[in-house]
């Protein structure tokens, strides 16, 4: 199973049931059959966005939020984020085009939504590409040089 498979598993548990502990994802992963260590879940969680939420009772569980671009990401996760997953980054006048691995747009998006980088507005997402568009005080190309070195494309 992939990293982005993974990824998206952890995702829909999320969504499915209450996770209080990294542990509990790691047995359950398990328990579909993928191995995973409590260190890779950690940085599963970190790239999905997920953060500890209190539920009614006092309990805190794992959530994504629904809306990821109020929470910023941590410092490096966006240069992380590009190495691992994109593979082109192109641009027209204030459009940048990126394409990722299958699967993973989604998750470039929301580190890009999340970083707070000014030159950017925001992100449309699909599988395996999405569209960001360049604030009116940049230009498509610029901030798809910028992008072009995070994933080491340059």
């Amino acid at each position: 199973m992939s990293k982005t498979q993974r990824q998206g598993r952890i995702s829909e548990m999320l969504g499915a049931e209450a996770v209080t502990s990294q542990e509990q994802i790691v047995e359950q992963l398990a328990a579909d059959g993928i191995s995973a260590t409590q260190a890779t879940v950690s940085r599963d969680l970190e790239d999905l966005g997920a953060i500890k939420v209190r539920i009614p009772g006092g309990s805190t569980v794992y959530a994504i939020p629904d809306h990821p671009h109020q929470q910023v990401a941590p410092p490096g996760h966006l240069r992380r984020v590009f190495t691992e997953w994109v593979v082109d980054a192109q641009a027209s006048a204030n459009i940048v085009v990126l394409r990722t691995l299958p699967g993973s747009a989604h998750v470039v998006a929301s580190a890009i939504d999340r970083s707070g980088v000014d030159e950017v507005l925001g992100t449309v997402a699909g599988d395996d590409t999405l569209l960001v568009v360049a604030a009116e005080h940049s230009t498509g190309e610029t901030v798809a040089e910028m992008f072009r070195a995070y994933a080491d494309l340059a």
